[in-house]
């Protein structure tokens, strides 16, 4: 079809159908404008702190001015990021970046496998890690090329006297902090007290270069880092913003961040998207816990949140959530994984406000497709967001028609410029004529709203987490009495989805208890299957192959 035809007249009065993505050229400009147009606003909050935009300014330049000073980083090393939704991750980010690295987001859950394997495949030369996971940066750091350690407490961005009685109740009182030893480390209070009293050299960006590697399997297995550049970036919250319409007021928003800022999602919409209206941003770091999540909802006249589906339900479900003043309340935004119907509407019942559903990728920095706030349709992830393209293509690579399902392809400036060190897994997720292929199945309706009518091909996800089968597979088959899996997913109440692997055993006495020990010394916990199905064999294709969608289907879980 013609795109830019057909589009002409799908969105609603006022978004237009494209922006200027020359407006920065870097998410440290887009940073710089903030911090001095919003100076004395809130802009991050949690555990009790909170960080204005001037605060933020001055201790994300005391770290790049300890980088540039106090080590031998130069622009375009990779320095890994592993903490949960603190204040310290902006300071650190948004430092590292002024400085000219590379950010690498590290899922604070990774186990000691999954650590060594992205640091050394992203050639990180710096780890900033918070001291709960500290002991697992212990047993990883001599098998990584990583130099330089800074270590952060939970409460380290707060006045030194409750800095320290607050981290002592962590580590003695809550035992949260396993024991480790990592001598040559710094603190992070250290370093940026350090970095106050050193020049800070500002480092020019170019929307060319790469600003975050965001590790994903993308349509496949094992895990690669998909180069998002500085214009990436920029030009996903340019795209983006516009769609939300006159929702977002500047300087107003108080916006509730429960997804972790590692994640691509919660990544962009809060550190860029939001950063750059001068939002406040309520970081919560353990959105697990309902009554402490409800009990700082408390706190906020909150105007805006950023969830996914199983979040939602789980906080329509409590009684104090139901009980709270949802009168600001004007913009809730949902990705990660699909949103039910239900699910929606129980959201709108409790707090009288509707759910935008947006569609992404980690390689599309996220946002492809978003739900205007005016014209929201449900059931659908709504219409592709400014000067982004969109197709559909069957298995020949032929453009399906308008209501016929295909393959989801996109191009667009927030597209990746491809896969860290992996051009050949680059250029199979491309079409010839540049598209990214998403590996999910979507129609194109006639009013332009996109609907996904087919999960990715074998991707499960978890609570919005990408969880492949390869890797499962690769771990659960590792184990002796193992001769050959499959893992697939299904339907899960709480989570969404599930992990459930079909097995083959070589020994009668393998029973689930063991495997799933197994699963959870070598896997993140929520990719750890939570079911598990012997077989005598599993159903293969004439090459060998074995059926996953066919175990799937036969799966009453």
């Amino acid at each position: 079809m013609d795109f830019e035809q057909f589009y002409q007249d799908k969105y609603p009065p006022g978004v237009a159908g494209s922006v200027d993505l020359n407006q920065y050229q870097s998410m440290v400009e887009v940073f710089d404008q903030a911090v001095k147009k919003y100076a004395d606003r809130p802009a991050f909050s949690a555990v009790g702190v909170t960080l204005t935009y001037r605060d933020l300014d001055e201790r994300s330049r005391s770290f790049a001015a300890w980088l540039q000073n106090k080590t031998n980083l130069k622009p375009g090393d990779r320095i890994a990021v592993q903490m949960p939704n603190l204040t310290q991750y902006p300071v650190v980010v948004f430092g590292a970046m002024r400085a000219g690295l590379i950010v690498v987001n590290t899922n604070p859950l990774y186990t000691t496998r999954e650590m060594e394997h992205q640091f050394n495949d992203s050639g990180a030369k710096a780890l900033v890690v918070l001291a709960n996971m500290a002991s697992n940066a212990e047993k990883v750091l001599p098998h990584t090329g990583i130099e330089y350690v800074i270590v952060t407490e939970i409460a380290d961005m707060h006045s030194p006297l409750k800095r320290k009685i607050m981290n002592a109740v962590v580590k003695h009182v809550k035992k949260m902090v396993p024991d480790y030893r990592l001598p040559k480390a710094h603190s992070l209070p250290s370093v940026l007290s350090a970095g106050a009293r050193e020049k800070f050299s500002p480092v020019s960006c170019k929307q060319d270069d790469i600003a975050v590697l965001q590790y994903t399997g993308g349509t496949t297995g094992v895990a690669k880092g998909a180069m998002l550049t500085h214009g990436n970036l920029v030009a996903n919250l340019l795209q983006t913003r516009p769609m939300m319409e006159s929702v977002i007021e500047e300087g107003k928003e108080v916006i509730i961040a429960p997804l972790p800022l590692y994640h691509i999602y919660s990544f962009t919409l809060n550190c860029g998207i939001m950063l750059e209206a001068g939002a406040h941003n309520v970081l919560i770091p353990n959105p697990r816990d309902i009554p402490g999540f409800v009990k700082e909802l408390k706190n906020y006249r909150f105007t805006g949140f950023l969830g996914l589906n199983t979040l939602f339900v789980a906080l329509c479900n409590n009684e104090e959530f139901k009980a709270l003043d949802f009168s600001g309340l004007k913009l809730t935004s949902s990705g990660g994984m699909a949103l039910t119907s239900d699910t929606a509407k129980l959201w709108q019942r409790v707090t009288g406000c509707e759910i935008s559903e947006g569609y992404g990728m980690t390689e599309t920095s996220p946002v492809v497709t978003f739900n205007p706030h005016s014209a929201i349709q449900l059931g659908t992830i709504g219409l592709p967001i400014c000067n982004t393209k969109i197709k559909t293509v069957d298995d020949d690579g032929n453009e399906t028609a308008l209501g016929e399902p295909g393959e989801l392809c996109v191009k667009g400036p927030q597209v990746m410029r491809g896969y860290w060190q992996r051009p050949e897994e680059t250029q199979k997720s491309f079409t010839e004529d540049g598209y990214l292929r998403t590996g999910d199945i979507a129609l194109i309706q006639e009013d332009g709203y996109v609907r996904i009518v087919d999960r990715k091909k074998d991707m499960i996800i978890v609570s919005g987490f990408n969880v492949y089968p390869n890797e499962i597979e690769d771990v659960v088959s590792s184990h002796p009495k193992v001769t050959e899996c499959a893992a697939v997913g299904v339907d899960d109440k709480k989570s969404g989805e599930a992990v459930k692997v079909f097995l083959v055993a070589s020994s009668p006495d393998l029973t689930e208890g063991e495997l799933k020990e197994f699963c959870r010394e070598r896997l993140t916990a929520y990719k750890v299957p939570k079911y598990f199905e012997f077989r005598d064999d599993l159903p293969k294709t004439n090459v060998g192959k074995i059926l996953r969608r066919e175990l799937r289907d036969s799966s009453p879980t």
